[in-house]
């Protein structure tokens, strides 16, 4: 898999918005582009709810996207919380207009969802036009210091009641997929809205813990606080920040196991992925794509992002789509078997 483009990278790479824009569409195209967002107004919808690093980093994209958008529209951000974004993502498809003024932020594990035989999937997620990640997060597993659960062996004999939001969303899907896979014993408390209400559910003492990105997870007071510990990293590779963590890769005991954990774990790989409908004119994909690119690479939303906790790490959209097309060639064995973990 290639590297992902670095900011700066970005910044290099788009060296002019309208260049990229000429190049894709031509000169023509481009003003059309241009003249069609004037004025108007784009909706980014978050499949989350509000507070959480999700609504944090689209808030921050919205602030400054209308620098580099042609037609330099106005930019809202709205919340529509519900399985991860599973509900927002149908609606893209199905109701959504198809023409760049509204886009919408999921969780990572929703495009693999379809091929995992996910159930209330209505899109293709090779037809939507994927636009980019401000960053690439590793996922993680924490729980309470008070918690019977202390170190990811642990979790071989005793359990660890998570909280979670809906099928599909990290909170769940991880521990459901590596109890079944590997044993653990997670019990998985499913319907919170998102990761706020979990960490409030964490405080109460209803659960013990959550699995979830590590920048959304450190932003919290619990672990600000130093009242909750990582229990490992549910990752392919290990995060350089996270040093002494374990990396759950290594649990696999066997060459299926590990195999099935490849495909589970490439969502990592997809950040948090930024999405337009299906079916996008060309040239309107194509300046939206380049608009979100050079806001990464934007010197003044990196400082403001940076002043909030977050860190710009950016995956650009035709690295996405291509992240998700070989995850559609994997052999049916390897499917098979982990569809079989995810109970499906």
């Amino acid at each position: 898999m290639k590297r992902r483009v670095k900011p700066f990278g970005l910044a290099a790479r788009f060296a002019s918005v309208g260049a990229l824009v000429v190049f894709a569409c031509g000169a023509a195209a481009a003003q059309s582009t241009a003249d069609y967002f004037k004025a108007k107004t784009v909706s980014i919808i978050v499949g989350f709810g509000p507070g959480g690093a999700n609504d944090v980093w689209a808030r921050a994209i919205a602030r400054h996207i209308p620098r580099h958008w042609p037609g330099s529209p106005s930019v809202v951000v709205q919340n529509q919380p519900g399985a991860g974004g599973l509900t927002l993502i149908n609606q893209l498809t199905a109701v959504a207009p198809k023409d760049g003024t509204v886009i919408g932020l999921i969780s990572r594990g929703i495009p693999l969802e379809p091929l995992l035989g996910g159930q209330g999937i209505q899109m293709d997620p090779r037809r939507m036009t994927w636009i980019g990640s401000p960053d690439l997060d590793t996922t993680v597993c924490a729980a309470r210091k008070d918690a019977a659960v202390q170190r990811m062996q642990d979790l071989f004999d005793k359990e660890l009641v998570v909280g979670a939001t809906g099928s599909g969303a990290d909170t769940a899907i991880y521990p459901e997929f590596l109890s079944a896979l590997l044993g653990m014993k997670f019990k998985t408390v499913k319907g919170y809205k998102g990761s706020n209400e979990i960490f409030l559910a964490m405080e109460r003492g209803e659960v013990q813990g959550i699995c979830l990105a590590n920048d959304s997870l450190a932003r919290t007071p619990i672990m600000r606080e130093g009242r909750a510990n990582i229990l490992f990293q549910a990752a392919l590779k290990p995060d350089a920040r996270l040093k002494d963590v374990p990396v759950g890769i290594d649990l696999a005991r066997t060459k299926a196991e590990r195999e099935a954990l490849q495909l589970f774990f490439a969502r990592v790989a997809l950040g948090r992925p930024f999405v337009a409908p299906p079916d996008l004119a060309p040239e309107r994909s194509a300046a939206i794509r380049a608009a979100f690119a050079a806001t990464l690479a934007d010197k003044e939303f990196i400082e403001d992002a940076s002043k909030q906790g977050l860190t710009v790490d950016a995956i650009i959209g035709e690295e996405i789509a291509g992240i998700i097309e070989e995850a559609y060639k994997t052999p049916a064995e390897t499917i098979a078997r982990t569809m079989k973990a995810l109970g499906r």
